[in-house]
């Protein structure tokens, strides 16, 4: 197997499952030190504003994954055209990338928009075979 050759979905399978480690990271800036990771959740638990929500941003992310893994490898099954698989997984990527900042901004209504968004992505993968 050539991984550089991997479809660009299989890539964006593979952003997509990195997305929550950034959004923990994003949390801890700056803010999380040695002593923290005796117990890093009692840590996230005392934690407020935006790095609260980059840490829920975190949960999301992962959260959502199985949905798009699931979808992409359906849309394979179903012998979907690659271009339309990976546009569509394209898209769910720059979502997902809208949708953290949003969330770690605290722009509620325009998250939730882009959450559904995603949400219908994934759906339009799962229905791009032929």
């Amino acid at each position: 197997m050539n991984l550089p050759f991997l479809p660009l979905a299989y890539w964006c399978v593979l952003v997509a499952a990195l997305l929550p480690y950034v959004c923990t990271w994003i949390a801890k800036a700056g803010s999380f030190g040695p002593r923290d990771n005796v117990s890093p959740r009692d840590w996230a638990s005392r934690q407020s504003g935006w790095r609260a929500r980059a840490n829920a941003a975190q949960a999301n992310s992962f959260e959502g994954l199985p949905f798009f893994i699931g979808a992409v490898l359906i849309a394979h099954q179903l012998d979907a055209s690659q271009a339309r698989i990976d546009a569509l997984a394209v898209a769910y990527i720059v979502l997902r990338v809208i949708y953290i900042a949003l969330y770690v901004r605290g722009v509620g209504t325009a998250r939730s928009a882009v959450w559904a968004l995603g949400v219908l992505v994934n759906i339009a993968i799962v229905f791009a075979g032929r």
